[in-house]
């Protein structure tokens, strides 16, 4: 008997135990078939509470890029389990739980790794993130052995020259290969940004619009772009990989990594620590926000909603100081909880001398202005941000604080940005841009997707000293600390029972919504949270087999 003969025998045997054992015992095992999973629901009472709840299906759209998925075979790569191991649930989040796998034909649970685990990268990045990630993956992170997927987007065979449209505003010229791309006789546009190489992503969201070409800071000086298009089959699987770990609900709102809270913290400014944030730097941040720091890095042309920041014009939406200019808290905040909805990640597995060297870094290098070459104006130097405000211990929430809140959203004409409902679809939202003359839209707050964090403070934070650079104005002196507390309860209560994917309202009965609200209950685990209809938790009297959670290598 050789050791071929061996071999072959051996691997029909485990060919078939793997068919046994993946294809046939899952249908005879309970938890295989449950579609029982525990996720977080934001509460009317503006809470975050963990409840038994059903999985959902994957739409027609999920499922092509699902499709597209395995055919690519991204699942060689990436697994979709997350182990029972600290290691593990710090670093993407909570355990998988069986049912989360219900729809899942074949189980995609992976095992080499060489790429990130995807069971919880649902909603943590932006859809334009996974555009620039698919384009080039080493524009977002250089270490990446992903190799790019430029063959999902369409590409037109030459160059489109840059042309004047007449009324002002620079176009691309019309040709009937541009004419698949746009609509040139809608009075729709949409404004489109090249990067500094001269590529200009379209997306889909173009086709029935006429583009403008805007670049307010000189963002492109060529006549002649290059053009990357999204396509379906990018829609559809982005559409699949936002779907992963929503069956948890809004369960990254509760993760503890990126919980941080600070008021301020600082390393000494010295030359090693400035040198150390560069490198850091043009490891991390430079594929969106450019060498230069101008937010013109080349990915920025895939973030067509969202710029990234402009650090040299040193203008920051996130603080709490009375100033303008953040303290290094404040940066560290943003740094380590990332931008929710945005293309900004959360940094907080970046060693925190990293994060605090890259602030040195953007504050005394980047954060810059160079105008006059003679005399450079170091921004954190001339004009040190102040002393932080001090934000109380927010009240506990009430019914009559929700209505005192919403009195407060009617009186401040917050409607007239984000819409009576919060939709971000007022009156003005369709003439919004920031002070660098890009577009901006209102936040849809009924998405939960809150970019200066997800906690009642962090609502109150933004009401108080508004968002630096955008039409988001400051309403400390308008109103008292109680109206500003009572709105910020308002603005959580918007997101309130809804799917932070679809937006669409949870299917949770009355009886199960009030007992949500009910202040000293508590559902602060999975393994504690909430069973409808019966007033207790998983945890409580016998354990529910249904809400175990899927266990293996």
């Amino acid at each position: 008997m050789t050791a071929r003969f061996v071999a072959l025998v051996a691997g029909v045997l485990f060919f078939f135990l793997a068919v046994l054992t993946q294809g046939i015992l899952p249908f005879f095992e309970p938890t295989a078939r449950t579609t029982k999973v525990t996720a977080v629901v934001r509460t009317g009472m503006g809470e975050l509470k963990w409840m038994l709840t059903d999985a959902t299906d994957y739409t027609p759209l999920q499922k092509e890029g699902r499709a597209i998925y395995l055919r690519e075979g991204c699942w060689y790569c990436h697994s979709q389990f997350v182990r029972p191991v600290t290691g593990e649930t710090r670093r993407w989040g909570p355990v998988t739980e069986a049912g989360e796998f219900a729809f899942d034909v074949p189980h995609l649970f992976g095992t080499r790794r060489i790429g990130p685990d995807l069971m919880r990268v649902g909603l943590k990045f932006s859809d334009e993130w996974h555009l620039a990630h698919f384009w080039d993956p080493r524009m977002l992170s250089p270490d990446s052995v992903m190799a790019p997927y430029r063959g999902l987007f369409s590409e037109l065979d030459a160059t489109v020259p840059i042309v004047d449209d007449g009324a002002g505003n620079r176009t691309l010229e019309r040709s009937p290969a541009t004419e698949t791309l746009f609509d040139y006789d809608s009075q729709a546009t949409i404004s489109l940004t090249p990067n500094a190489d001269g590529l200009l992503f379209v997306p889909l969201a173009a086709r029935d619009k006429r583009p403008v070409v805007l670049t307010p800071g000189e963002q492109f000086s060529g006549d002649a772009v290059r053009i990357a298009a999204e396509t379906q089959e990018l829609q559809a699987l982005i559409a699949y990989l936002q779907k992963l770990g929503m069956q948890r609900g809004k369960w990254r709102d509760l993760f503890e990594p990126q919980q941080l809270e600070v008021i301020d913290v600082t390393l000494p400014r010295s030359d090693e620590w400035i040198a150390h944030g560069k490198e850091v730097y043009e490891r991390r941040c430079l594929g969106c926000h450019g060498v230069k720091g101008d937010g013109n890095g080349p990915a920025a042309t895939f973030l067509y909603k969202q710029r990234p920041r402009d650090f040299s014009a040193a203008v920051f939406k996130f603080r709490l100081t009375k100033e303008p200019l953040p303290t290094d808290g404040d940066l560290l905040r943003t740094i380590t909880r990332g931008i929710r909805g945005t293309a900004m990640p959360a940094w907080h597995e970046l060693p925190v001398n990293d994060r605090l060297s890259v602030i040195q870094y953007i504050k005394f290098e980047l954060a810059v202005d160079h105008s006059d070459p003679s005399a450079p104006y170091a921004f954190f130097v001339e004009e040190p941000p102040g002393p932080p405000l001090i934000i109380g211990r927010a009240p506990a929430p009430s019914e009559q604080m929700l209505a005192r809140g919403q009195e407060i959203w009617q009186t401040a004409k917050c409607w007239e940005c984000h819409g009576q409902t919060g939709k971000g679809d007022g009156q003005k939202a369709a003439g919004l841009k920031d002070d660098l003359g890009f577009p901006i839209g209102p936040a849809d707050l009924t998405s939960g997707q809150f970019k200066s964090g997800t906690a009642v403070e962090d609502i109150f934070r933004t009401i108080s000293t508004g968002l630096s650079g955008t039409p988001m104005p400051s309403y400390r002196d308008a109103f008292a600390d109680e109206d500003r507390w009572a709105l910020s309860y308002h603005v959580l209560a918007l997101s309130a029972y809804k799917d932070p994917l679809t937006l669409e309202p949870l299917n949770i009965p009355e009886a199960d919504r009030k007992a949500l609200d009910d202040l000293t209950r508590q559902a602060a685990t999975p393994e504690k949270a909430y069973v409808p209809g019966s007033g207790t938790a998983v945890g409580a009297g016998e354990p529910d087999a249904a809400a175990g959670t899927a266990q293996g290598g």
